[in-house]
């Protein structure tokens, strides 16, 4: 037995249970952060440490890889990390197209 009805009228409750629990988080970090500057000490920490876990998933992803990146050689993926580090940093930093050619230089060659 479910203690929510079933159908639309079920959906529709977990729905607003799911976005007041998450919309009233959203508004305590606007209250929060809104006297955080972006060049205090405590932004610049979270930054760091948010820059370090993304290269921390992403090594692992590369050295570590699971499903059908484990099929591509690790020369092949530590290769489009090291190219889509160096269009990010000749591009002017631009993330996108760092991902982007890194993504191609791993895969064009997996799929040939």
């Amino acid at each position: 037995m479910s203690a929510l009805p079933e159908g639309a009228v079920g959906t529709l409750v977990l729905v607003g249970i799911i976005l007041l629990v998450h919309e009233s988080w959203r508004w305590a970090g606007l209250v929060l952060a809104r006297d955080l500057t972006t060049e205090s000490a405590l932004f610049r920490w979270v930054q760091l440490v948010a820059t370090a876990l993304v290269a921390g998933l992403v090594a692992r992803l590369v050295v570590f890889p699971a499903g059908a990146l484990e099929a591509v050689d690790l020369t092949l993926r530590l290769a489009g990390v090291a190219v889509g580090i160096a269009i990010f940093l000749v591009t002017g930093r631009n993330l996108l197209l760092g991902v982007f050619v890194g993504s191609a230089v791993v895969l064009v060659p997996a799929f040939l």
